[in-house]
């Protein structure tokens, strides 16, 4: 199976639309930058419903966005394989915002595909960011978390750069390149000055790792010394999970390379509530993609009105506030925050015992009973 990862992969992440020196130079792959378009006063949004409850969770999103009167339209792009990745790297391009679910993985005799992956490289996003803030009234192990956490998005282990170099002996590459780091670390610092952060901490192995994870350190400690106004701390990776267990309330602002945010954030995920209320957003020079913070098509789920729609949701409200439309925002999110905190209404993943769609009536109902209050801000 390792031998056949590589092939195709490789080739679609080095092929003409990136460019062959991606994690060489990322500078060569960065778009200009151009305003989020407005059409007739409205938005037009690319849409990627993906796999699994990913259908089912989009289209719960447009509902509401219909009832809240929001001025999105969206250009759906489904499919598969890299037909698909084609299609939705060229929607994103022209549309610079996309709302995404997350992109089964394919595997078959012409080797292997990983949508998300390619997309991310292509369109060169290269930090995620996700924002854990619990709940009032969900179960949760850590109340009253407030905790950012930015990972590297294109490079480490998800470079997919790896193959059979002999029968039983497998090789893979964990890409770490200056450039990439350095624009990860100022905009890392810059969202958690934005954000009213005061505490910025660096996650990493570097005392094994000396050369991959010892360049990412030393590069975030040269950005850290230009924001003397927030304190800088790193930590080892296995210890950084050990206090977040333990004592998660210490951390502000996490930061740390791509497979390491993968593990850490759905750690977080699990203490403060579960996958199915967090989202999150990957961030390029001038393009945004929102989904749910930890990525997963929730297959198990499809079509039994019990996945909680929550995350995507909040993926939504993130993707109207880039774009500007705070009012709407702000009434989504206080439709969802008075579902779950006031009328109590959760899904079985929080402890509740309430359907997919009793949660988007209530959150609709919300959203009718409250309107007009918004409607002058609109």
């Amino acid at each position: 199976m390792a031998s056949r990862l590589l092939p195709r992969l490789a080739r679609s992440l080095h092929s003409e639309t990136v460019g062959t020196n991606l994690h060489k130079t990322p500078s060569r792959i960065k778009s200009e930058a151009v305003p989020v378009p407005l059409y007739g006063g409205r938005h037009l949004v690319t849409l990627l419903p993906g796999s699994g409850i990913g259908p089912e969770m989009t289209s719960h999103v447009r509902d509401v966005f219909a009832a809240a009167q929001v001025p999105v339209d969206f250009e759906v792009i489904n499919g598969s394989g890299e037909e698909l990745v084609r299609n939705a790297i060229t929607s994103v391009r022209r549309n610079r915002v996309a709302l995404k679910g997350n992109l089964r993985n394919v595997i078959d005799d012409a080797g292997f595909i990983a949508p998300n992956v390619l997309i991310r490289a292509r369109l060169d996003l290269f930090v995620y960011v996700i924002h854990y803030r619990t709940y009032e009234e969900v179960h949760s192990k850590v109340p009253g978390l407030n905790l950012i956490i930015l990972r590297q998005n294109t490079e480490g282990e998800y470079a997919m750069l790896e193959h059979e170099s002999v029968k039983g002996v497998v090789e893979s590459m964990k890409i770490v390149t200056r450039d990439n780091t350095q624009r990860f670390a100022r905009f890392a610092f810059e969202h958690a000055r934005k954000h009213g952060r005061r505490k910025v901490t660096a996650v990493h192995k570097s005392k094994q790792l000396e050369l991959s994870d010892g360049m990412f350190l030393e590069t975030i400690k040269e950005a850290a010394a230009s924001y003397p106004d927030i304190q800088f701390e790193d930590i080892y990776i296995d210890r950084c999970c050990q206090k977040l267990v333990k004592k998660p309330h210490q951390f502000d602002v996490l930061l740390m390379p791509n497979l390491y945010g993968t593990i850490v954030s759905n750690v977080v995920c699990g203490l403060a509530g579960g996958a199915g209320l967090f989202s999150g957003i990957n961030y390029g020079e001038d393009l945004a993609i929102f989904e749910s913070a930890t990525r997963h098509t929730g297959d198990t789920l499809r079509g039994r009105n019990i996945a909680n729609p929550v995350a995507m949701l909040n993926a939504s409200v993130n993707m109207l506030r880039h774009l500007g439309k705070t009012s709407h925002a702000q009434l989504i999110s206080d439709a969802i925050h008075h579902t779950l905190s006031t009328a109590k209404i959760h899904t079985f993943d929080v402890g509740g015992a309430h359907s997919t769609t009793e949660v988007i009536a209530a959150i609709k109902t919300y959203i009718g009973d409250n309107l007009h209050k918004y409607k002058s801000q609109f």
